[in-house]
């Protein structure tokens, strides 16, 4: 099954906390400025480095990479709500002012831009462009592209733009290539967020409805063109032979591939097979029962695809079946813990996993920001204090997962589950249908994608479960546009999530929790959740001004997320498990992140002589 990840974020061997140096970033008042800017402490690298420690400066240009998707495109436009975009525009055709590394928490590095500064506060920004920068047909970014294009998300973009562009005072060119923006309150993420969104041609976009365009092949500036399309079928990148950016040193040794393809398939089974057919170059599993039991074919045998496990130390994020609490049948926390304790998650673990997959115990799982075990202390507690009233149980005192004892049939945990049932209004009549104090069934819609095979391995052996509780849920399996339309209008009641968390949360986590999404549509706010706490402690951790302060305000969120019982949550990889053509190489150091958007296949390169 292709990893879901890469669509969360775009969604560890050990669990490190996060790199942090000190407490002040390295661009700030009186120092003018500075090439780079990390959240915390000072970025890694000198201003003089010459390569990302994790990318290959020697690596030969040429080849390909052929990936699998499952589902289809039917958007050239991956910047906004409408449609469901083609693969690598975001990533390879556009570029930002500033580039992330993966090998540290957060810090960016100058791309588009030369230098940023700002002040001791964040209040403001400023970028400083690079004079060589060209768009991919020789026109040159200016800071009247970058401002159309800031402006045009905040305005007509995904509500992921439109979220940190409501904190924008004004945006302003203040020479011949620099801007500067300044904000509305204190978010000391805002500096560095600012820099990372696409700078798009304006002269390209005249003439054209910005939010409802989907056909339009986009310019931009970055390594790769848009080559052949066939919609809904397949996405070629070619890389540009002429890409202004080759020199500059954080890209040196990335982009090394000629062609960057996707193919499309009807299911995650059908791209398995694309693969073992060499169809494509590349699968990433997500199954350990599978990756142990299904990789001895031919091709594997003679040599010719290679098996990697990339260990990374990020946090597990969730994954699993959440609630939508918008719906009455979910609004009762008491209901969201029965329905947590009639997962079986010991058994399905062993079934589909051989057992091996850790659990994901909390949100920042895997990581120095999860929830501590036990009552909330320090600073953790004086923050949680003011909502105590509003909180589920265990957001204070501690909460962890209820466990099994492994068996199929979960006696304990069923007998757990009625009693909260019961307590909710929930009673089972002689004809062992669950039925609330007017007589209406407990019914409610599980909504899968279709060819999701190992969601449904794990739906299919629930639902049995939930029947013997007398509940009546209904399974619907619908395409990936469907899906997806779906979703962003919260139109289910329980479906399945996936939300990838980095080292560095910040006002991401506000379009994830905050209350606008329980409305607004197309948030990442799927459960429905409206917690005044939650959005305290996100803004807690956007004006913390230290690493030690910024841990406890997201182990706060954490608790406040896990306790809240709004996810059903499953396993997470602590390896990335690929599958690929010998061909394909990337280096043996590896960043921070591991397998994360910035790696694969940016950092590969393709070995003709292997072929």
């Amino acid at each position: 099954m292709r990893s879901v990840f890469f669509r969360a974020v775009r969604a560890g061997a050990l669990a490190l906390a996060p790199v942090f140096l000190g407490s002040v970033a390295v661009a700030g008042p009186g120092l003018g400025p500075q090439p780079a800017i990390a959240m915390y402490g000072a970025p890694a690298l000198p201003p003089d480095f010459d390569h990302l420690p994790y990318a290959n400066p020697e690596a030969p240009k040429g080849g390909r990479i052929r990936m699998g998707e499952s589902g289809s495109f039917d958007s050239l436009n991956p910047w906004i709500l409408q449609g469901r975009p083609a693969a690598g525009i975001a990533s390879y055709v556009t570029e930002s002012l500033m580039a992330r590394s993966i090998d540290e928490p957060f810090t960016l590095y100058g791309l588009l831009a030369e230098s940023i500064e700002t002040d001791a506060e964040r209040s403001w920004v400023e970028f400083t462009l690079r004079p060589e920068a060209r768009f991919s047909d020789g026109q040159p970014v200016t800071v009247e592209d970058v401002i159309w294009s800031y402006e045009t998300l905040g305005r007509d973009g995904h509500p992921r733009y439109q979220n940190a562009w409501r904190k924008v005072a004004r945006i302003e060119q203040t020479g011949p290539r620099s801007l500067k923006i300044t904000f509305t309150e204190p978010d000391r993420e805002l500096a560095l967020l600012m820099g990372m969104r696409p700078v798009l041609q304006k002269a390209q976009w005249a003439g054209h409805e910005f939010a409802t365009e989907t056909r339009l092949v986009p310019v931009g500036s970055g390594p790769y063109k848009v080559g052949r399309v066939e919609m809904g079928r397949f996405i070629s990148l070619t890389r540009d032979p002429a890409w202004w950016g080759a020199a500059v040193n954080f890209n040196k040794g990335l982009h090394n591939l000629d062609e960057l393809r996707w193919d499309y398939f009807g299911d995650g089974g059908v791209v398995f097979e694309a693969f073992k057919g060499g169809e494509i170059d590349l699968f990433r599993e997500t199954n350990a029962a599978k990756w142990a039991r299904d990789y001895g074919f031919p091709a594997v045998r003679e040599g010719r695809i290679t098996l990697s496990e990339i260990p990374h130390q990020r946090p597990s994020g969730i994954t699993g079946l959440v609630m939508n609490t918008r719906k009455p049948v979910f609004a009762d926390w008491r209901v969201r813990e029965a329905m947590i304790l009639a997962f079986n998650f010991e058994f399905i673990n062993k079934t589909l996993n051989g057992g091996v997959e850790p659990r994901i115990t909390s949100y920042f799982a895997n990581s120095a920001l999860a929830m501590r075990p036990g009552p909330a202390e320090g600073r953790v507690a004086e923050l949680l204090a003011p909502f105590a009233a509003a909180l589920p149980p265990g957001t204070l005192e501690g909460y962890a997962l209820p466990a099994s004892d492994g068996s199929e049939l979960n006696r304990a945990n069923a007998r757990k589950a009625m009693k909260l049932l019961r307590e909710a209004g929930w009673t089972v009549d002689d004809a062992g249908v669950l039925r609330d104090g007017a007589g209406a069934p407990f019914r409610f819609e599980i909504v899968l994608q279709q060819g999701a095979a190992e969601t449904q391995s794990i739906v299919d052996i629930y639902v049995e479960a939930l029947r013997r509780l007398g509940m009546e849920p209904q399974v619907t399996t619908i395409d990936d546009a469907q899906y997806q339309a779906r979703t962003n209008a919260y139109d289910f009641d329980m479906a399945w999530y996936t939300r990838a968390l980095s080292l560095s949360p910040g006002n991401e986590q506000m379009l994830y929790w905050g209350a606008r999404g329980v409305s607004e549509p197309g948030s990442r706010n799927w459960m429905g959740m409206k917690s005044p706490a939650a959005e305290a402690m996100v803004q807690a951790m956007l004006t913390a001004t230290d690493a030690e302060e910024f841990t406890a305000d997201v182990r706060a969120l954490d608790r406040v997320l896990t306790a809240g019982r709004y996810v059903i949550p499953t396993w997470y990889p602590a390896v990335s498990r690929l599958a690929h053509n010998r061909a394909l190489h990337f280096p043996a150091r590896l960043p921070l992140y591991g397998d994360w958007p910035g790696f694969q296949p940016d950092v590969w390169w393709y070995d003709e002589a292997e072929q």
